[in-house]
């Protein structure tokens, strides 16, 4: 069993994969940072200077009751909270890596070459004298006898 396991370690996609998963990862968490730090602050100052982390809806009072003038207030609290901005700034980061994700393959399917489409040629033509259908290669039309130009 183990020698079973060392061979699919060792085999190329596994390796590939774990590569692919620890970059996702890493890339992941750039672009998670990138809609917190950098995204969100400016759009939530051009709506008032709301940060969409704070944006929560309180489904039960904690042992203080609120309002909460932040969600990390609710928590301390102990108060049930649905997160839904937090689930913004999680929407948005999806969106962004998808689309990061789009590009990357998109480029890269751009830089594959094309397969030739090549067309055969036709394996049947035309007698121009009878118009009856003989082999593209024939040289003489088995029905009229006539001789063919190629």
């Amino acid at each position: 069993m183990l020698k079973e396991f060392r061979e699919f370690v060792l085999r190329g996609n596994v390796a590939d994969m774990a590569v692919g998963i620890i970059i996702g990862g890493a890339f992941g968490a750039i672009v998670n940072t990138l809609v917190s730090d950098v995204l969100m602050p400016p759009l939530g100052l051009l709506i008032g200077g709301i940060d969409f982390s704070n944006f929560y809806l309180v489904l039960k009072e904690g042992a203080t009751a609120g309002p909460y003038a932040a969600l990390a207030d609710a928590k301390a609290a102990g108060a049930v909270t649905v997160n839904y901005g937090i689930f913004l700034n999680a929407l948005i980061s999806f969106l962004i890596m998808a689309f990061a994700v789009f590009m990357l393959i998109r480029s890269l399917n751009s830089m594959r070459p094309k397969p030739e489409t090549s067309v055969p040629p036709p394996a049947m033509k035309d007698c121009p004298f009878c118009c009856s259908s003989i082999p593209a290669q024939a040289s003489r039309c088995p029905s009229c006898t006539s001789q063919l130009e190629k």
